[in-house]
C-alpha cells in the first residue's frame, strides 16, 4: 500500500517521535509513504480565525500537492491537520464560489479526488486487527490505558466520517488487539484547549488537567494519544498542572504509534521515547520488559 505522507509542522518539530514511530510502524506493516514535496503548513487553529479563505487554501494547497502525486489517499497523523484537510475538501466540493476564489488564489484548481485518512484509520481499515495482532511480538500485558481521541480526530462527523463522535473506539480495539486494557473513560473527546495554548494558558491547564484527573480516576497508568496538540498539552504542562491541583499524576502520555511499535517488537530507543517529559521507562520496562 502506497500513500502520500503530510506530516504536518508539528511532526518535523515537536512530535518527532511521532514521526519516527510511525514511519518505524508503516515500514513493519507494509505501508509505503511518500512525503508531499513542498507541503505547507495547514493553519491549524491560527488560519480559520484570520481568514476563511486562508484557512481553506492553505489545505487545500497540499491537497492539490498529494493529487499530482498520482496517489489516491493522504495520511495527516495531526489530528488537527487531518480536520482541516478533510474541512476543506468538503467545502470546496460544496461551495462553487469558494471553490473558484481558492483556485484563484492557488493557481491551479482545486483537488477533490484524494481520499485524506488517519493513521488510525489505515491501521484499523486498512491494513486491518487481525493482521497486527498476528504481527504483534510483544504483548502489552494489561496495560492499563485510556485512550484520549480529543475534539478533532472525529468530529464534526458529517465531515470526518470516523468512529463514533462521542464515544470512539478506534484506539481501544487497537490496545485491546495488543493485549492491553482499554478502559472505558468519560473524557475520550474532551477538548484539551490546543487552540489557546499560548493566549489562555489558564484555561488550557484547567481543561488538561481535568483530562488528566478523570483518566487517573479511571485506572489509568498511561494515555494514548493521535494528535501531537493534544500530547503537548498533556505531557509538556503536566508538571505545571500537578503543582496547581496539588496532584500527582505520573501519567506518560503516548502516541498510539509508538505503543503500537514496542508490541511490534521495536525498542524505545527506536521509537523516540527519550523526548518524553513524563518518563514512561519505568512503567514500559515493568509491564512490557522493555529498553
Amino acid at each position: 500500500m502506497k500513500v502520500a505522507y503530510y506530516p504536518g509542522c508539528s511532526l518535523h518539530s515537536t512530535a518527532r517521535e511521532y514521526d519516527i514511530s510511525f514511519q518505524l510502524v508503516c515500514r513493519k506493516l507494509g505501508i509505503e509513504l511518500q512525503e508531499i514535496p513542498h507541503w505547507v503548513c495547514c493553519g491549524s487553529s491560527p488560519a480559520h480565525v484570520t481568514s476563511h479563505l486562508l484557512s481553506i487554501a492553505l489545505p487545500c494547497k497540499n491537497l492539490i500537492l498529494a493529487e499530482e502525486m498520482g496517489l489516491d489517499t493522504v495520511v495527516a497523523p495531526c489530528a488537527a491537520c487531518f480536520n482541516r484537510l478533510k474541512i476543506a475538501k468538503q467545502e470546496v466540493a460544496e461551495d462553487s464560489k469558494l471553490k473558484k476564489e481558492v483556485q484563484e488564489v492557488l493557481g491551479k484548481p482545486s483537488a477533490g479526488k484524494i481520499e485524506v485518512k488517519h493513521p488510525l484509520q489505515v491501521i484499523i481499515e486498512d491494513v486491518g486487527l487481525k493482521k497486527v495482532e498476528e504481527m504483534t511480538r510483544r504483548k502489552l500485558q494489561g496495560l492499563r490505558v485510556a485512550s484520549y481521541y480529543g475534539c478533532l480526530l472525529v468530529r464534526p462527523p458529517s465531515v470526518i466520517n470516523f468512529d463514533d463522535p462521542e464515544d470512539p473506539q478506534s484506539m481501544d480495539n487497537l490496545v485491546s488487539a495488543l493485549g492491553g486494557e482499554a478502559l472505558p473513560w468519560a473524557f475520550k473527546t474532551e477538548c484539551c484547549g490546543a487552540s489557546f495554548s499560548l493566549s489562555e494558558t489558564d484555561i488550557v491547564f484547567e481543561l488538561s488537567g481535568e483530562i488528566l484527573n478523570e483518566a487517573l480516576e479511571a485506572g489509568a497508568e498511561c494515555i494514548l494519544v493521535a494528535c501531537p496538540l493534544c500530547q503537548s498539552n498533556l505531557d509538556l504542562r503536566q508538571k505545571g498542572i500537578e503543582k496547581r491541583r496539588g496532584k500527582k499524576f505520573n501519567l506518560p502520555i503516548l502516541y498510539f504509534t509508538e505503543l503500537l511499535g514496542l508490541a511490534l517488537g521495536m525498542s524505545m530507543r527506536q521509537l523516540g521515547l527519550s523526548r518524553h517529559i513524563v518518563n514512561p521507562s519505568k512503567l514500559l520496562e515493568r509491564k512490557l520488559a522493555v529498553t
